[in-house]
């Protein structure tokens, strides 16, 4: 199956699915990356002796700063096991979903109650019941609210959320799905881990959440209602995935009795520059585009050295994932949010005719995902 958008041409042209709002949000604490390496230094120093060998991470990783949903004092004490930082990304998940989904409602002219189906996104905490559950007071959903949970997709639920958000508005053309992908990753920096990849994503990681409103038409004309064909942000034209085999070991999550380490077995920024060109046309190819028609790519910036390899792999000049570098030095890499905080500059600096979202994440998986600039 393609990832178009579900429909029966023989009875219908395909629903017209617009993305109407999106709206980001960051948890309370600031952190540079100076500081950064200063915790890291306590964090890790005693237990590491070629620790200042690894420090030219943080200088390098093109941050300038990260937030998160705990003080600094937080991450370097001790003891900090399963129930801490659960209950850290609990309370720090709940309050991001219940921000960036109030804006997004907001900008699309929505209430709570308008929500018909609720995608949430996250892979960085365990939460049963799940976010959107325990927000639901906070912001007023209806009691028959369809919700989906989606765990596991890391990096790549961004891109792959916002698809399946498309993909259910066009199920059901005329009710409102809102998406909401959010991160706590500062809650897996562990003190007690000494390794390279935990130093590494100690360097890396921040916190965040980005939402979205997503419907599609319904066919009926003079509604005046967001979602008409009139309306949105952009077009939604269709998804993909695709999925090495033997690959389980480049990013994850491995857990023990205090909590998850980061996994990053291979050297990701030269498997993407292999791999991501073919794979992401691979993809184009099954929805019908072309890659000389893409007008810009809007890239997960998983790091420094990933954009770089994302240049060379998609054929693109260097320097020209500039919202990347961007978003990647004023907020480092949040995961599944992230592509969406680099879409929100594109969208406020204007969208071209069309672009393309891509990620990578766990499995391991690139997303793609084509967007058509709204009339």
């Amino acid at each position: 199956m393609d990832g178009s958008l579900l429909h029966d041409e023989r009875r219908s042209p395909p629903p017209d699915v617009r993305l109407l709002s999106l709206a980001t949000a960051l948890p309370p604490h600031r952190l540079d990356q100076a500081d950064a390496l200063v915790i890291a230094r306590e964090m890790f120093g005693r237990q590491i002796r070629d620790f200042d060998r690894l420090a030219p991470v943080f200088t390098n990783a093109g941050i300038r700063a990260r937030y998160a949903v705990k003080p600094a004092a937080w991450y370097v004490a001790t003891g900090l096991g399963w129930p801490a930082r659960t209950a850290a990304y609990l309370e720090g998940a709940t309050a991001l979903f219940v921000d960036a989904a109030s804006r997004a409602l907001a900008q699309a002219g929505c209430t709570a109650s308008d929500v018909d189906t609720i995608v949430t996104i996250s892979s960085t905490g365990i939460a049963t019941p799940s976010l959107e559950a325990r927000a639901a007071a906070r912001m007023g959903f209806r009691a028959d609210v369809e919700r989906v949970p989606v765990f596991g997709l890391g990096c790549a639920g961004g891109v792959s959320g916002l698809a399946i958000a498309g993909r259910l508005a066009a199920a059901r053309p005329g009710t409102t799905v809102l998406l909401v992908a959010v991160e706590i990753c500062t809650v897996a920096f562990r003190g007690d881990h000494a390794s390279k990849a935990n130093i590494v994503a100690s360097a890396l990681f921040g916190d965040g959440a980005a939402a979205c409103v997503v419907r599609a038409s319904d066919g009926r004309a003079g509604e005046g209602r967001a979602g008409d064909d009139s309306s949105g942000l952009a077009r939604l034209e269709g998804a993909g995935q695709h999925q090495w085999p033997d690959t389980l070991d480049i990013m994850g999550w491995n857990v023990d009795d205090s909590g998850r380490a980061v996994v990053f077995d291979r050297a990701i920024p030269p498997f993407a520059e292999r791999e991501v060109g073919a794979a992401v046309d691979g993809i184009l190819g099954r929805l019908g585009i072309a890659r000389d028609t893409v007008d810009r790519f809007a890239c997960h910036p998983g790091g420094a050295k990933v954009i770089v390899a994302l240049e060379t792999a998609l054929g693109l000049g260097q320097g020209t994932l500039d919202h990347e570098r961007e978003v990647l030095a004023d907020h480092g890499n949040m995961s599944a949010p992230t592509v969406l905080f680099v879409m929100d500059r594109l969208i406020k600096a204007g969208l071209p005719k069309r672009t393309v979202m891509t990620s990578m994440g766990p499995g391991f998986t690139c997303a793609c995902l084509s967007l058509g600039r709204a009339a």
